[in-house]
This record gives C-alpha cells, structure tokens and sequence, in this order.
C-alpha cells in the first residue's frame, strides 16, 4: 500500500483510541439499553400496514393497505413498510424478519418483559410473508405499491391512493434472492415460536422448505424479472446465490434436516462461503452465514465448515483496529463508516454479528485469530458496545439517533405518516401533492416515531436533521431489527 494509505489507517486507529477516553462521559446504564430496547421494538408498531389490533401503541397510526392484493384475488394485506414511504418491499421485508428473529433466537432471553413484543414483531412479518408464499402455487408475492409513483406522493399511509400494484416471482420469471430470504425468514421464525406456538412454528418451517425449494429450482434474481418495479429500489446486486446459501443454513438450523447439511457442503464453495465480503445487509448475506454456520463448527465439530469459522474471523477481524486484516472505515468520532446513504444500517448488523460470535465464541472457549494476532469475546462485545452507545448519543454531537431516545434525537425524519399531522388530529383526506408541504416543512415531526433509527451522521459525525436528507433522516427496519438484538445483550448487563 502507499504511503497515505498507511497515514490513513493509523490515523483512524489513534483516532478511536482517542474517542474511548474522550466519550466515556455518556456512559449508558443497563435501565438505558432496557429503554432503548423496548422503544427499538415499538417503532415496528410505526411501519405496520393492514388492519391495527386493539394493542397497538403507537396511536397515531391507524388502518392502511386494507385492500392489499384484492384487484389479484389475494389477501396482502399486513406487513411491513420498509422505510419512510408507503411500499411493502418483500426483500427488505424479509432480511428485516429474519434478523429480528436471530435476534431473539439469541438474546431473547435478556430480553425480560419486552419478549412477547419482540415476538408480536416477528409474527407481524410473518403472517405476511406466510400469505405471499401460500396464496398462489408456483408464486411468491414480493412487491405491494408502485414504488416510482408512491415516491412522487407524500401521504400518509391512511390516506395512500397510489396504485396497490402486486408484483411477484413464478417459475417462468423466478427470484431466488426474495424466495430464498423469505424462506430464511420463515425458518429463523419458526425457532422464535419453536416453544410458544408450537403449531405455528411447523408451519413456518413447512412453508420455508417450500419456499426454498422453489428458490432453488427456479433460479435467477429478481432484478432480472422486475426491472424497475425494484430497481433501483431493492436491486438484488449480490445475485441470488448469497440468499440460497442462507436460507438452506437457517432451515438446516430450524430442522436439523441431514438434507440441508449436505446441500450446503455440496454448494458452500459456489455460493460464497470461501468470499470475504465485509459488508452484511438487506442484500448481501455472506458474512450473516458464515457467522451462523460457524455455531455448528463450534458445537458439533462439522469439519466441513471450518472455513465459515474462518472467514467469520476475516469478518470480525476487519472490523477491530489494530489487526492485520483490518478493512473498515470509522469517523473521527468512532462510527463505522460504509456509505452515505442509511449508513447505520452496516453499524446495527455488523453489532449483532459482532456479539452473536462473541456468544459462541465464550460458550465454546474459542478465539477469533486477526492473521498473527487473536482476539477475544470481550473485545468484540466492547467493539459493538462503541457503536451501539454512538447511535444512542455517545458521540461528538451528543444526539441520540434513535428517536425518541435521550435529550436530543432527530425531529425531522423523512417519514410520511410521521411528518404529515395523523387522521387523529386531521380527520379530513391530505391527497398526494398537499402532502409535499409538511416534507419542506421547517416543523419537528407532529407524530413522534418512537424507537426509529435514522440513517445516520455522515463520515466526519455531522448530521442534517433535514426531512429532504433522506439519506441521513429516513429510518428502515432494517436498521432497527439487528439493533434489538444488540440492545437487549446490554440491557441484561449489570453496569
């Protein structure tokens, strides 16, 4: 490397040591990480679509979607909206499902009250998924809403008279990547509900091995069926091998069915498990399986899956500072730092990954090996704690990213149903264009969305708490569902 480069990364390092000393004065308490826990599982109440049950918390919301796949002679209604628009986006939807119910299947137990919530989140997702996989042999419903027109309104929810377009996948124009996360989603599900509901847990798992088996049958990516419906949206820019690898390790995990152990050691090797991809997200699953896998490395001794303990290592290892293999970017404040846009979605999975290795690292006495040099649980666990505490205001603008959370948090978050006044206050309809004076508007937000965390400071910690910044104000549940479960390790911690 030149030598700037080396400039570069020493810099950053001493810069992080730095921020540990100079940010410790916003230490966070076990009470803290149980709030932030409880408002991170609410904020899912925000983004639900269909028919709202009598619980609901957040009440500013109210019904939407209550037609969702009727003009196709299905039922789509339920589910989630990804982000701050009215579009039910199915692979969001499902990586969103998926890692909230890792989530729980690991941390589930520091979670005290707020399981059934947890749980309540999961189903939501679920009960969805389980319509769009069942309704219609041989399809997939994916899509709910026209994303290009929806994006040209700014309406809330309840009032949305875009068109309800339904997009889906079949055997003729097949989507492995939607098929196959959707499958992984219902099978990570079904061990959530393993003990709870324990006939509802065997239908997720029937209904994810069919789902897998049309994902691997009929293979090619959605993208490539789709076009524009989404891209550039939810563009599947892995391809679609990523998601069948993770979906046949999270049915192998939820059945420990031989079948899905020997189709992964028969296709690991195509499917990326020798790749190091640093960057785990809605779209590329790489560096999730390798670190799921590993457990059976640890626990059961599978050689054949030595290397997903290895390049789990290379993983985590880019992640710390001070390693041979480190690849990553932090601010000067101590944030890691992937890419302008929603850039805390990379911080909240790479936490969760960071402390469910941790997990099986402390049960199994094992060690992560950096190149020369090891390291332990504990510096892991320490590593996620930095970037769990920056999004909850240990940063040098002392804001809290979640909203809601803390003394300062965003107030203008690009969010319609949370930035246009709720049918509460404001029975009468706001049609699609009168909608566009509360996204300029210079007001906070009239509905609070508690729990949402936004998209985050940009390299050098600064942040626009600006509705028009979507990059930076607009929250996703793909955000918020790893950070459940990097929250709740903390608020089980006595400090």
């Amino acid at each position: 490397m030149s030598p700037p480069f080396k400039f570069s990364l020493t810099s950053q390092i001493l810069l992080l040591i730095l921020c540990s000393f100079t940010l410790c004065c916003c230490a966070f308490t076990s009470t803290d990480y149980s709030t932030a826990l409880e408002k991170s599982i609410l904020f899912f109440e925000g983004q639900r679509s269909g028919k709202l049950p009598s619980d609901q918390r957040l009440t500013w919301r109210g019904d939407s979607g209550l037609s969702d796949g009727s003009s196709y002679h299905v039922d789509l209604t339920g589910g989630y909206y990804d982000a701050g628009d009215n579009v039910k986006f199915g692979l969001p939807m499902a990586f969103t499902t998926t890692l909230l119910a890792w989530s729980v299947i690991e941390f589930g137990a520091e979670m005290g009250s707020q399981i059934e919530h947890a749980r309540a989140a999961v189903r939501w997702g679920t009960d969805y998924l389980l319509k769009a996989a069942t309704a219609t042999p041989g399809t997939l419903y994916v899509q709910v809403g026209d994303a290009n027109l929806d994006h040209k309104c700014w309406e809330r929810p309840e009032d949305m008279d875009t068109p309800r377009t339904v997009y889906k996948v079949s055997t003729q124009n097949p989507g492995s990547d939607v098929a196959a996360e959707t499958a992984a989603a219902l099978a990570a599900a079904s061990i959530v509900f393993k003990n709870s509901d324990p006939s509802y847990s065997q239908k997720l798992l029937q209904t994810a091995m069919k789902v897998f088996d049309f994902a691997d049958r009929y293979r090619g990516s959605y993208s490539d069926s789709l076009h524009s419906a989404v891209c550039p949206f939810y563009c599947s820019f892995s391809g679609y091998q990523d998601e069948l690898l993770w979906g046949a390790s999270w049915i192998h995990r939820a059945s420990q069915d031989a079948s899905y152990l020997d189709y992964i050691k028969s296709n690991g090797h195509l499917m990326g498990a020798y790749d190091d991809n640093y960057s785990f997200s809605w779209d590329d699953k790489r560096p999730g399986t390798k670190v799921l896998l590993s457990k059976d490395f640890f626990e059961k001794k599978t050689q054949e899956f030595q290397p997903y303990k290895s390049h789990s290592d290379n993983y985590i290892c880019s992640l710390i500072p001070g390693t041979s293999n480190f690849q990553s970017q932090y601010t000067p404040g101590g944030l890691l730092y992937k890419g302008s846009e929603n850039n805390l979605q990379y911080v909240t999975s790479s936490a969760l990954l960071l402390l469910t290795y941790a997990k099986y690292l402390k049960q199994n006495g094992g060690i992560a090996t950096c190149g020369g040099s090891t390291i332990t649980a504990e510096k892991l666990i320490s590593q996620a704690k930095r970037q769990v505490d920056y999004i909850l205001g240990d940063n040098p603008a002392k804001m809290s990213y979640m909203v809601g959370f803390g003394e300062r948090f965003p107030q203008h978050v690009h969010h319609r149903g949370s930035s246009v006044p709720s049918i509460h206050a404001h029975p009468d309809r706001i049609p699609c264009n009168d909608g566009f004076r509360y996204l300029n508007s210079g007001s906070p937000n009239p509905n609070v969305l508690v729990g949402a965390i936004v998209g985050g400071p940009d390299s050098r910690d600064n942040f626009a708490d600006d509705r028009n910044n979507y990059q930076q104000s607009e929250p996703t549940t793909y955000i918020n569902a790893p950070f459940v479960g990097a929250v709740a390790y903390f608020s089980a911690k006595t400090t």
